[in-house]
């Protein structure tokens, strides 16, 4: 009767002890090299400067936070958008994906941060250029995704719709998009980590709040160790929001891991 717990238990407990262990390891190296070099804290601050900075700052730090979790979030939902219905318009249309292919493409080559003079020239100061980033770092994955999973629906399901005389819709929504959501999951998980990417690049650049701008502001006056709680907390986030969205996978797709061997 006690097997089911005892089971949950030791396969959460892996996953749970070797990710600290980790961290343990990565803290240790890093304060055992401040030690070692005597490495001025303003190169490299030790593990316990880091804590301190974010002692200081703890309310500020908190505050910028949420501002660059919400901004990442709404240039990831927008991206998520606006790439998912591109995608499935690259699938559905032959000449539409040839069309713009290249020119999806030739976009994503280009360097976003070359882009950063032009974007202050159009949206100036603010919000709007700091989501403009978000969103044309994290888009083209998405896209990429969407189309691929809809252009590799299983033969068998796709000869089986076709036998029942199924229209355009219903073969969409039953067969197409079920089949494609686990390599549409792939491009948003990639995706949000370029978002919270893209985020810090707009908010170091042109932001007005945020954890880039706080890196940017400790940074040029050598407070290194509020810089370092400040990427702390961006390390933080990333890893929040990615596991959040994998929990909303399994979730949402449970029966991928039913017929499937992931574990």
């Amino acid at each position: 009767m006690h097997d089911a717990p005892v089971s949950t238990r030791s396969r959460l407990l892996p996953l749970v002890a070797w990710p600290l262990l980790g961290l343990v390891f990565a803290i240790g190296v890093w304060w055992a090299a401040t030690k070692v070099f005597a490495v001025n804290p303003v190169v490299l601050p030790a593990p316990s400067d880091v804590a301190d900075g974010f002692g200081r700052f703890a309310g500020t730090l908190a505050t910028e936070t949420w501002h660059t979790a919400m901004a990442t979030l709404l240039g990831f939902v927008l991206s998520v958008a606006a790439g998912v219905l591109l995608g499935i318009a690259i699938a559905a249309w032959r000449p539409f994906e040839r069309m713009f292919a290249p020119l999806l493409v030739a976009f994503n080559a280009v360097p976003k941060v070359a882009l950063a003079p032009l974007m202050l020239i159009w949206f100036g100061y603010g919000r709007i250029p700091v989501l403009a980033m978000a969103f044309m770092v994290c888009f083209f994955p998405i896209v990429l995704s969407t189309a691929t999973g809809l252009t590799s629906t299983p033969a068998e399901l796709a000869e089986m719709v076709r036998a029942m005389s199924a229209t355009w819709s219903q073969t969409f929504w039953r067969v197409r998009l079920p089949s494609a959501l686990p390599q549409i999951f792939v491009g948003l998980k990639v995706g949000l980590p370029l978002a919270v990417i893209g985020v810090v690049v707009g908010e170091m650049q042109y932001g007005e709040s945020g954890l880039g701008m706080i890196i940017v502001q400790t940074s040029g006056q050598g407070d290194t160790p509020t810089s370092f709680a400040a990427i702390v907390l961006l390390a933080v986030l990333s890893i929040v929001l990615y596991y959040l969205l994998s929990l909303i996978e399994r979730l949402t797709l449970p029966w991928v891991r039913a017929t499937t061997s992931v574990r």
